[in-house]
């Protein structure tokens, strides 16, 4: 039995590989090269250019494949299109962040200047649209009203996220709600648009889409913690977010335990300019608190809720394997 499993699960590991990339051939395959205005179009190849891991495509295409039983690439753009969404949202978020750097490159605004980053931005987000329908414009209405939607979700959760940085009074559970909408909803929309170009009727759909916020909460959270305990070839610098004060789930976590001598000793290092004195204190106020542990806690929380989730899905489609590796792949991610 377990050795049909394993078969079960090598195959979908392969099948994901593979279209992995496809999809890098499709983002890459030049539709944007040598097109004027060239400041406006070669930031676009640029940002496609720094790849990424295509989880949002690649959540799109399973979708379809496990719901109507068809070839996954019959929905490469439509899930190209989330993808360049999210890569319309990294332009802009390095230019709020004030990013040097994206994945080890010059963000576009460093390469070129803010208003070409702002500019480019734009003409991707309005790209990711005409690409959404180009498969399936019998479907237009249905998949851009949930997509646009979506859109506005990221942008409240973007603008949540800048309004907690200046804010002392930020609770758990509106963090938790910062980042359902900031992470989370593009995932579960890209397994939701997967889902309806496939043919799932909307209930379908929709426990899709909350499978993927269920993810996208556990994903994000990860990604907090692998920031303060980065595995090994990790490729960040450790406590980037502790230098930068952003408050993450361990952060606000620490604060929820201590005690009010604990509180002093983590406001002092907190204020602390050695960037390496001040992520040390905080991290070892960290394990005092057993923030470690609390975190991974809620992360293993969330995936069997997405997991719970999934035995809902199972029986209503064909072969749900595939989303089952790639949740394997999330969860057990090292990037």
């Amino acid at each position: 039995m377990w050795e049909a499993i394993s078969k079960v699960f090598q195959r979908s590991l392969f099948m994901i590989n593979q279209f992995r990339e496809e999809i890098e051939e499709y983002l890459l395959r030049g539709e944007f090269n040598g097109k004027t205005p060239l400041r406006l179009y070669e930031p676009i190849s640029y940002i496609l250019g720094l790849k990424g891991k295509r989880i949002r495509p690649l959540l799109t295409m399973i979708a379809y494949n496990i719901v109507s039983g068809k070839n996954p690439r019959d929905v490469i753009a439509l899930g190209c299109a989330v993808e360049l969404f999210h890569n319309f949202t990294l332009i802009h978020d390095d230019i709020m962040d004030k990013a040097p750097t994206r994945r080890g490159e010059p963000t576009v605004h460093e390469k070129w200047d803010t208003n070409v980053g702002i500019l480019s931005g734009d003409a991707v987000f309005a790209i990711s649209i005409s690409w959404l329908v180009r498969e399936f414009p019998e479907k237009a209405a249905q998949l851009v009203s949930g997509f646009t939607r979506t859109a506005l979700d990221v942008c409240e959760g973007q603008q949540e996220d800048m309004d907690m940085a200046t804010s002392d009074d930020v609770s758990i559970d509106h963090y938790i709600e910062m980042i359902r909408k900031k992470t989370s909803v593009l995932l579960g929309e890209a397994l939701r648009l997967g889902a309806i170009a496939g043919g799932a009727e909307s209930r379908l759909a929709d426990a899709f889409y909350n499978y993927g916020i269920l993810a996208g909460i556990a994903f994000q959270l990860q990604d907090d913690f692998m920031d303060a305990y980065p595995p090994e070839g990790f490729g960040k610098q450790k406590g980037g977010d502790i230098i930068e004060n952003k408050k993450t789930y361990l952060l606000l976590k620490a604060y929820e335990f201590a005690s009010e001598e604990q509180k002093q000793r983590l406001d002092y290092w907190m204020k602390e300019t050695d960037n390496h004195k001040k992520v040390e204190g905080v991290l070892t106020l960290f394990s005092e608190l057993g923030v470690p542990e609390a975190t991974q806690e809620m992360i293993d929380y969330y995936f069997s809720l997405a997991d719970r989730m999934g035995t809902q899905i199972k029986p209503l489609v064909k072969d749900f394997s595939p989303l089952e590796v790639m949740l394997a792949q999330i969860s057990n991610r090292t990037v």
